[in-house]
């Protein structure tokens, strides 16, 4: 029997629930295309935070309320409408403010070490392409697409966005991608590796759920591991990542979930993996 806990996020801007040992994390401004807010965004650097430190959560899921996921900053907001106390600070610490936030938000997901996954019900665009981006995985709506947006309001790009799309599609199409601040549909996103899979519009949070779920119920600690060998593999010569991928697999030997796995194999069975 599935059972939900409904976690207080501290603003109905975000919500956020525990299912099957899923967070299922929801940007809810559906009227903004789920557009970051100063009520939304610190909501939901705390969720990462928190989602991502509590062992009894697997995976994290993340998507958008309605007809988006998120369309990033709030344009509106960078014109005559700013923080009066933000436009007036010194350009270093506006600098500072803004390296802090990015490393709260983006910066904390990539490094959360389970699993994460962004469900695309539409457009991601800016800093919103910038969270499904900071993701493992990808899964778009058919009706989805991306766009990064910055061109279209004389910026240059924030939350590491330049860095995370070009080891996704390569540096050729990060750069037409930025340049032009193209709208690119679901198929045309999956066929340059920006998502991983495209589904029908009324299949996405059901095959999500599915994909988190079988996720979260997996070996955890191996899970952790193979995001440290996959994020070495961009940072380390071949020799180096390969030492280190046979520190952790001989690390993995001794532990119960692998144990477990070698039985659950040989009785034919489903495994019961409990992290240990």
């Amino acid at each position: 029997m599935t059972t939900e806990t409904t976690i207080d996020t501290g603003t109905n801007e975000l919500l956020c629930a525990i299912r099957d040992r899923v967070a299922v994390i929801t940007l809810n401004r559906p009227e903004a295309r789920n557009a970051l807010s100063d009520n939304l965004t610190p909501a939901l650097r705390t969720m990462i935070r928190t989602c991502g430190e509590d062992p009894t959560i697997g995976a994290l899921l993340i998507t958008g309320a309605g007809q988006a996921f998120c369309a990033g900053g709030n344009v509106k907001g960078m014109g005559a409408h700013r923080d009066k106390a933000k436009f007036e600070m010194p350009f270093d610490a506006k600098v500072a403010d803004l390296q802090e936030r990015q490393r709260l938000l983006t910066g904390a997901l990539v490094a959360v070490r389970k699993p994460t996954i962004a469900a695309l019900p539409g457009p991601a665009v800016g800093a919103g392409l910038a969270i499904a981006m900071a993701c493992d995985i990808r899964i778009a709506a058919q009706s989805a697409f991306i766009s990064t947006g910055y061109a279209r309001v004389a910026l240059s790009g924030d939350y590491g966005i330049a860095w995370l799309l070009t080891r996704l599609v390569g540096t050729s199409r990060a750069r037409e991608l930025m340049f032009t601040g193209d709208k690119v549909d679901a198929n045309r996103c999956e066929a340059i590796g920006l998502v991983n899979r495209v589904v029908p519009d009324d299949r996405l949070q059901a095959e999500t759920f599915a994909l988190a779920k079988s996720l979260a119920e997996g070996p955890r600690l191996a899970l952790r591991y193979m995001k440290d060998n996959l994020d070495e593999a961009l940072l380390f010569d071949f020799e180096t990542a390969r030492d280190h991928e046979a520190e952790r697999l001989i690390r993995l030997t001794t532990t119960a979930d692998h144990k477990e796995a070698v039985q659950a194999f040989i009785d034919k069975r489903k495994p019961n993996f409990t992290g240990k």
